[in-house]
């Protein structure tokens, strides 16, 4: 079917309908919407996520730290539920400015530091206790690049091409065909990067791994937007093998536990102050308690 021709008008105007699933959370301005301080929990670390690729990025460092057994990696991760328009809270816009997840508040020092977007706070952490960042300047600049590749990169995943594969209100031909072909072009750069080398900096696992990983790993298993057979994801044997290998690290499946809200409720940890949650309080068990 063949979109009518459309010619924007001389200036644009806002109409609160278009967005499609999201409608209702997206608006052409910033700032904060409503007052609602953030919560504050005993740990230094005060993580302020939901559990989607961008917020998994960090809470998989997190977990991967504390198996390296750094005990100033212990953080409390409390639930930004984007849907309800939490992200435009006076709290959480004076974390994160451009009001999306994840955010982070590290109270560590004298006086707390924020740090939005989930690059910033991968290279804070990483650097904060000097794991999953080379130090050798090639191996870092190689790192280094393939993490803002990621950041440059997942746009046209998450806001090109899911966009309109799976939440515009209507399928646009146009729209879908230019960022699958993004998409599988992106597939096939790291693919070919993982012909060469066991994870994407090299044979090290580095932050560029946990940045890509609940991405392209995702979508290489066709959990992301139900679009495995429409991209043929099944080609890309080495980012599944890739995948596969990173998912079998148990920091890496704690990781993509923290602050979902979806799936089994035994993947489901809503919020994690401290590492017996995972053993008491996920979804089934809160649930199973419930009278």
């Amino acid at each position: 079917m063949t979109e009518p021709a459309y010619t924007p008008p001389a200036v644009w105007t806002w109409n609160k309908e278009s967005g499609g699933k999201f409608a209702s959370i997206n608006r052409p301005i910033a700032g904060a919407t409503h007052d609602q301080e953030l919560p504050v929990g005993r740990h230094p670390l005060q993580l302020y996520s939901l559990g989607t690729p961008n917020g998994v990025k960090v809470t998989v460092l997190l977990e991967e730290l504390l198996a390296l057994g750094h005990a100033g990696a212990e953080y409390d991760a409390w639930l930004i539920n984007i849907g309800e328009g939490a992200q435009f809270g006076s709290g959480f816009v004076g974390a994160n400015p451009n009001s999306k997840i994840p955010a982070m508040v590290d109270r560590s020092g004298p006086q707390p530091v924020r740090i939005f977007e989930s690059g910033a706070i991968l290279v804070h952490l990483a650097e904060k206790f000097g794991a999953f960042l080379p130090r050798e300047p090639a191996a870092r600049a190689e790192c280094l690049s393939w993490l803002f590749w990621q950041v440059g990169s997942a746009p046209f995943l998450g806001g090109g091409f899911g966009h309109f594969y799976a939440y515009a209100p209507s399928k646009i031909e146009y729209a879908i065909d230019r960022y699958a072909m993004e998409v599988k072009r992106q597939l096939d750069v790291l693919d070919r990067r993982l012909a060469e080398t066991r994870y994407v900096a090299g044979n090290e696992y580095t932050i560029a791994d946990m940045a890509i990983w609940p991405w392209y790993g995702a979508l290489a298993k066709g959990q992301l937007y139900g679009a495995g057979e429409f991209l043929q994801v099944q080609d890309y044997r080495n980012v599944l093998r890739w995948t596969d290998e990173i998912a079998q690290r148990p920091g890496a499946r704690r990781g993509r536990m923290v602050n979902r809200t979806w799936g089994e409720p035994a993947s489901q940890l809503h919020e994690r102050h401290e590492a017996s949650d995972f053993d008491t309080k996920t979804q089934d068990k809160l649930d199973g308690a419930k009278p």
